[in-house]
């Protein structure tokens, strides 16, 4: 059974089969980056993401930001052979593969949290350090819980240079 479909916080109608709010690709040719959305099938987990990511061409590999049910987001980087991983949320691999499986590709143990834990990112905050956007960039990010997963990454994407077709592929307006 699919589930219904659902209107985000920025009024967009979107499915929700698997809570997948959308995951996209990007990658940088000499000063032009190129966006586009991931397969389904490239969503199964981290290892996944990153072999899809290993077939895109890119002068400083291909970055992949995939957000889940406004809750949290996985960003995975790929550089030749080097896979870089940051979750925003370690909470969220009680309740959702992706995430479970980035505490796995990290080698994280299992997690048993309690209620009361806070939203803590696991992973490398600097992964797009080399691309402008630093690990205390990422840091001030986070700590802003107030923030949807599609924001932070529109910031993010923002930053580091292809801010305008992000937004127009998870269908955010300009601010």
């Amino acid at each position: 059974m699919v589930a219904p479909e659902r209107v985000c916080h920025s009024g967009e109608v979107v499915g929700n089969d698997d809570g997948i709010d959308f995951a996209l690709a990007a990658y940088r040719e000499g000063d032009q980056w190129t966006v586009h959305d991931l397969a389904h099938d490239h969503l199964v987990d981290v290892e996944t993401i990153a072999d899809a990511l290993g077939r895109l061409p890119g002068d400083g590999g291909a970055v992949a930001m995939v957000a889940v049910d406004e809750d949290f987001f996985v960003i995975v980087r790929v550089i030749g052979e080097t896979t870089r991983v940051l979750l925003s949320d370690i909470t969220a691999a009680d309740d959702w593969d992706l995430a479970e499986s980035a505490l796995e590709f990290l080698g994280l143990p299992e997690l048993e949290l309690e209620d009361d834990v806070d939203q803590v990112p696991a992973g490398d905050l600097d992964l797009l350090g080399d691309l402008g956007f630093h690990e205390m960039d990422m840091g001030l990010l986070l700590d802003d819980v107030d923030l949807y997963p599609d924001e932070i990454l529109s910031d993010v994407a923002r930053r580091i240079g292809f801010g305008e077709q992000f937004d127009d592929a998870v269908g955010l307006s300009p601010a």
